[in-house]
């Protein structure tokens, strides 16, 4: 009889047998060893579990125990490191920035109150959020019709937490590939923003002087 192992993955309990065990962990630790050298190395590999736990979950489908032929489903959908290895973040950047996205998130990195309005602009393929919040001023303006929807979607909408629920607001592939390209562009965006800051302040200092 296959033993059974008891594993977290991305923050979830799963009972793998143990052959489904060691093949997970090798997948898992060609990842680690992947990135590394990469920045963000760590968030990468995090969010490459969560999401490795979503499909996991909905490919047990009730069952309770995953096998070895479901964790090698899951590893198809990811892909394996060295299938992206020509994949780089400038060709991220050039890829078209208007899309209709898959899922609808509220959208934390642009929001104004709740995030609903730019989460909608993108699952609409709307590339300027501002149109989405003036339809909704204009509708508050109207008599207040727009309050009430915004309220409930801002309860009910899940915020894009992840590298992956960005992905999939945007409607891009959640693979191994794009997650550790997003990690690397927002970790990017971050260092840009920390320098311009410091930038900013040295000029503020010479000025006074």
């Amino acid at each position: 009889m296959n033993k059974t192992v008891n594993v977290n993955l991305g923050g979830y309990p799963f009972i793998l047998n143990e052959d489904a065990y060691f093949f997970l962990e090798d997948y898992l630790n060609s990842l680690k060893d992947h990135f590394a050298y990469s920045e963000g190395s760590e968030e990468i590999v995090e969010d490459i579990e969560t999401r490795m736990a979503e499909l996991l979950t909905e490919q047990l489908k009730g069952k309770n125990i995953a096998t070895k032929g479901i964790i090698e489903t899951v590893i198809s959908i990811m892909g394996y490191p060295e299938d992206f290895e020509d994949a780089t973040y400038e060709s991220y950047q050039e890829e078209p920035m208007v899309r209709t996205g898959k899922r609808l998130f509220r959208d934390p990195e642009n929001k104004i109150i709740g995030g609903v309005c730019s989460g909608l602009a993108t699952y609409l393929g709307i590339k300027d959020p501002v149109w989405v919040r003036l339809a909704f001023a204009l509708l508050v303006l109207s008599g207040g019709i727009g309050l009430l929807p915004y309220i409930i979607l801002w309860l009910v909408l899940p915020e894009a937490r992840t590298s992956a629920d960005r992905l999939a607001m945007e409607g891009e592939p959640i693979n191994v590939s794009n997650i550790a390209k997003a990690v690397e562009g927002e970790l990017s965006h971050l260092k840009k923003a920390i320098t311009d800051f410091g930038q900013e302040l040295k000029s503020k200092k010479k000025d006074k002087k």
